[in-house]
């Protein structure tokens, strides 16, 4: 890999207060072109184009440092994870971090597993299963510090997914591209439900573009009532009121 290819990422990162290594730069060259290969065999991302990959989907996870002090040991779990945004790019970028990966989707899963082979990360995991399933309290329920996520639903039905997962006086942090105060506004009662607090947004543009972004994060105060998150499909099909 030529780094002069990695300019605009490396600038990128250091408008966040990211600074990268060679080797972590190669890691994510290697990430790229793994991705790319994959792609052409299972659906991972409709974003191939390389400086596009770098910007919408590594800075995009990174911008997680806008929320919190990723260079501090924690656990994380991303939920939904897809292709590995944000959780494997965030261990990529801050090996200190504890980093569980789940998705539905078992083909992704074997994605994930070949490029945290292919880059000899350690500390990283990846689950195969529904967020529903291992949410139960003889599986990951309240075992991290945060819970993130950019899967596509609606704050009221990620809220149920994902809080159940965090520790007390830890956080869920949804990663949104629009504005969302309608959205959180709808949201409140089930976060009340579920142990949680909105404490507040981060937003701003990724950098040198007019892309929006923001970062809701929601506190967890009270512990999860146990019949939640309810059985498989119920928490999108009949959000909670």
């Amino acid at each position: 890999m030529e780094i002069s290819k990695m300019n605009g990422f490396v600038k990128d990162l250091e408008s966040l207060g990211v600074t990268l290594s060679e080797k972590q730069l190669e890691q994510f060259y290697t990430y790229y072109e793994m991705l790319v290969e994959w792609n052409e065999n299972i659906n991972l991302t409709a974003i191939t184009e390389f400086d596009e990959v770098l910007k919408k989907h590594f800075v995009d996870s990174l911008s997680l440092c806008k929320a919190i002090d990723c260079t501090k040991r924690a656990s994380v779990i991303d939920i939904g994870t897809g292709a590995g945004f944000p959780g494997l790019a965030l261990k990529i970028a801050f090996p200190n971090l504890e980093i569980t990966l789940l998705d539905s989707l078992n083909k992704r899963i074997l994605f994930l597993d070949e490029v945290i082979q292919t880059l000899g990360l350690e500390g990283i995991n990846t689950v195969h299963g529904r967020a529903e399933d291992y949410a139960k309290p003889d599986k990951l329920r309240e075992k991290y510090d945060y819970c993130v996520s950019r899967a596509v639903a609606n704050l009221t039905t990620l809220s149920e997914y994902c809080l159940p997962f965090v520790k007390l006086g830890g956080a869920f942090i949804s990663y949104k591209s629009e504005k969302s105060d309608e959205e959180i506004q709808n949201a409140k009662k089930a976060i009340f439900l579920l142990g949680g607090e909105h404490k507040e947004n981060i937003s701003f543009y990724l950098p040198d573009s007019d892309i929006f972004r923001n970062l809701v994060i929601i506190s967890k105060e009270r512990t999860c009532p146990k019949k939640y998150p309810r059985k498989a499909g119920l928490p999108s099909k009949e959000p909670l009121q």
